[in-house]
């Protein structure tokens, strides 16, 4: 008879690993493997579907168990491949501020960096150094360990100091209260109450170094927007100076345009018909936003400014003279 092992949180953990495997497994099979008897497999089973693992049993001579999709998601198990392979890909994505890769990429990387044993890090580290992201645009390349520090400081409400390199050159030392993280595109930049100054500022991401987290709680203040990417795109009107308002229609449904546009950008509304329109101020080269309504891959017409509907149109010529085509006269 097999003896029933008495380490039931170890043996929960090695349970679990095996089901997190896409097949059915054997109750015999399941006992032998964790050295226990059928019956303490069964109460292991129930164990985990108390703590809302979605485990479904079948019926049969030896019966089966497997992990099925459930409406929350648990916490997962990885082996030491799985840990380094989700963690260099998370970090090539935070990296740069791309497309699709917003702040719950780089909440999940803190989780993971926070409880990655030595051995792993150092692996994930010598695989992403051999590796070379395609950055697109002039996003600035930024370390992965910066955006997880500010990330950590941020969800865990703790004052952060760091380093930062202002436009001019000027380099100054800030203690902040950290908000949030907010991704336009193509650069990160963080949210947050300078402690110095007494006032709300946004910073560069990559412009920032040597972020430490000093431990020190606080208790969130309000932003005067009332939202981080508000406030940030509110702060980059008044910097940039000269404005411009944009003003496009999409062919696709608004939820779809929303993943595809930051929030910095602007907020698509509905159309009659499935489209949706997107009316916004910014700042900066109008060739530059031009590329990110292209990068979208909806159809889209713009309404306005003149200089935008320009801009696009020499940016498609451009395109179809790289392709062979003709574009017409210029």
């Amino acid at each position: 008879m097999t003896t029933t092992s008495t380490d039931t949180p170890a043996r929960l953990l090695q349970l679990l690993s095996l089901l997190q495997t896409p097949r059915e497994w054997p109750g015999g099979e399941l006992a032998d493997r964790l050295r226990v008897s059928r019956r303490t497999v069964r109460r292991d089973i129930d164990r985990l579907r108390d703590l809302g693992y979605p485990v479904q049993a079948s019926m049969g001579a030896d019966g089966g168990y497997r992990l099925i999709a459930g409406k929350a998601l648990p916490p997962l198990v990885l082996d030491d491949e799985e840990a380094v392979a989700i963690a260099v890909g998370l970090r090539a994505g935070a990296g740069h501020a791309v497309e699709g890769v917003e702040e719950a990429s780089v909440r999940a990387l803190a989780k993971l960096e926070q409880v990655l044993p030595s051995r792993l890090r150092h692996r994930v580290s010598t695989l992403q150094a051999a590796t070379m992201p395609l950055a697109f645009g002039d996003g600035a390349t930024i370390a992965p360990e910066t955006l997880t520090v500010i990330a950590s400081a941020a969800a865990g409400t703790e004052r952060l100091r760091f380093h930062y390199r202002a436009a001019d050159g000027n380099a100054t030392r800030r203690l902040v209260e950290p908000l949030r993280l907010v991704s336009t595109g193509r650069r990160w930049y963080l949210v947050a109450y300078d402690i110095d100054r007494d006032a709300w500022r946004t910073f560069r991401v990559d412009r920032v170094s040597e972020p430490f987290a000093t431990g020190a709680r606080f208790v969130p203040r309000e932003v005067p927007e009332g939202d981080a990417a508000e406030y940030l795109r509110r702060s980059m009107e008044t910097r940039g100076g000269g404005t411009y308002e944009v003003d496009v229609e999409f062919s696709a449904p608004a939820e779809d345009v929303a993943e595809k546009v930051p929030a910095a950008v602007g907020r698509p509304e509905a159309l009659a018909g499935g489209g949706c329109r997107v009316r916004a101020s910014a700042s900066g080269p109008v060739e530059w936003m031009a590329v990110r309504l292209a990068m979208t891959g909806f159809e889209f017409r713009v309404v306005g400014p003149p200089e935008l509907v320009v801009a696009v149109r020499e940016l498609g010529g451009r395109m179809a003279r790289a392709g062979g085509e003709s574009s017409g006269p210029s």
